[in-house]
Order: structure tokens, then C-alpha cells, then sequence
């Protein structure tokens, strides 16, 4: 998998206070960070927290504080058209075109610092980690029934999906490109479907191959 999409939510190993700090900090700062961005939508407060991120990832060392950008040359397109959006929301409202671009940073610029704060967490917790965090906060599950290690589980494995599917996507625009199909976005579902299916039915044959899920029962008639 290319470095770009690993920064996608795969952690980059480091010995930062950052990577060593305790897993119930880094969520407090996720939450405070969030709640911060929900309550106090103005400029000045996202643009502290923007750079809050910016120092806080390069107090986890070089490697991950190069990965801080990741969402500004991936997504950028889709922060233009939220961008947009927001200001023509503000300027229906009444605001003048200054305060509907402020009100636009303000809004997609405390988003991007609680995805950052996010990011931030999952790039510096091995998976085993973040594991038995989400395995501990889902305890309550068996009180109802649930299974608090089923239910960790699926978040780990949505979290690895989400670069795997990138790169599929990538590797078919890749080829697409090579056979002069261009960026047809008809001609590039279909295969990143199928493989999106593939990587799926792969996952679960192999947590099925651990006695993890009872996947070959449920394929088994009778």
C-alpha cells in the first residue's frame, strides 16, 4: 500500500511522547477538540485548533507530522465544494461576502481540526491498542447480549478498509489511465466494487479462519 493512503488511518511508528501517551488522552483530546469546533464556531477558535493539530503532529516526530496534509491533497475538492456551500448558506442569511468566507473557515476549519485530532490518535496507536480501547468502552455491550470483542473488531477492520479501498481505487484509475479510459467514473465503479466485494469476502474468510465470526455456519445449509 503507497504511503499516501496508509496516512489514511494506519499508524506510522515513533517513540513521541505523542505514540507513548496514554490511549484515554489521546481520546479526551479527539472530544475536546471537538467539542470545542461544535460549541465556538467562529475563525479565530478554528484557526487556534488548526493549529493545535499542526503542533501537536509535529511533536509526534517528522514522519507523522508530513502526513498532516494528507487530507488537504486528497479531499481537497471536497473542502472546496463544503467551502462553497457554507458560504452560500451565510450569504442567503444576509452576511456580506467577507463574513460568509469567514463563517465558511470557521465552520470547515474547526471540521478539519477535529478530524486532524482524530487522525492524530489513530497514526500513533498500533492497532492492538486502539483494539483493546474500543474492546473496554464497547464492556457495556454484555449487558444486552453483545459481544464488546465483535464489536472492536468491526471498527478495526472498517478503519484498515478505508485505505484498502482507496488504493484499489487508485490502482484501476491507474490502469484505466494507461489503457486511455481516462477518469470515466462509469468505467471505474464497476471494478472498484468488485474489488471493494473481494477485499470484503477476503476479511471475513480470514476472521472466519481464526474462529472469529461464524461465517462458515452461515454458508453451510441446514
Amino acid at each position: 500500500m503507497s504511503a499516501r493512503f496508509s496516512t489514511l488511518g494506519l499508524a506510522l511508528p515513533g517513540q513521541s511522547v505523542i505514540h507513548r501517551a496514554p490511549l484515554w488522552a489521546k481520546y479526551l483530546v479527539v472530544l475536546m477538540v471537538g467539542i470545542l469546533a461544535l460549541v465556538w464556531r467562529e475563525p479565530a477558535v478554528a484557526a487556534v485548533l488548526t493549529g493545535v493539530t499542526v503542533l501537536l503532529f509535529a511533536l509526534a516526530g517528522r514522519l507523522v507530522l508530513r502526513a498532516w496534509a494528507a487530507p488537504l491533497r486528497m479531499l481537497w475538492w471536497m473542502f472546496a465544494i463544503l467551502g462553497a456551500h457554507q458560504w452560500w448558506l451565510a450569504s442567503s442569511g444576509g452576511a456580506d461576502p467577507l463574513g460568509g468566507a469567514l463563517r465558511a473557515f470557521a465552520v470547515l476549519g474547526g471540521m478539519f481540526a477535529a478530524l486532524q485530532a482524530a487522525r492524530l490518535l489513530l497514526l500513533t496507536t498500533p492497532s492492538s491498542v486502539l483494539l483493546d480501547g474500543l474492546t473496554w468502552a464497547f464492556g457495556p455491550l454484555r449487558y444486552i447480549g453483545g459481544s464488546p470483542e465483535t464489536a472492536s473488531l468491526t471498527v478495526n477492520v472498517m478503519l484498515r478498509s478505508v485505505p484498502a479501498i482507496a488504493q484499489s481505487a487508485a490502482d484501476v484509475s491507474d490502469a484505466a489511465k494507461a489503457r486511455g479510459l481516462g477518469r470515466n467514473p462509469l468505467a471505474l465503479a464497476g471494478p472498484v466494487v468488485v474489488s471493494a466485494i473481494d477485499y470484503a469476502h477476503r476479511t471475513g474468510d480470514a476472521l472466519a479462519a481464526r474462529g472469529l465470526t461464524d461465517h462458515d455456519s452461515e454458508d453451510q445449509p441446514g
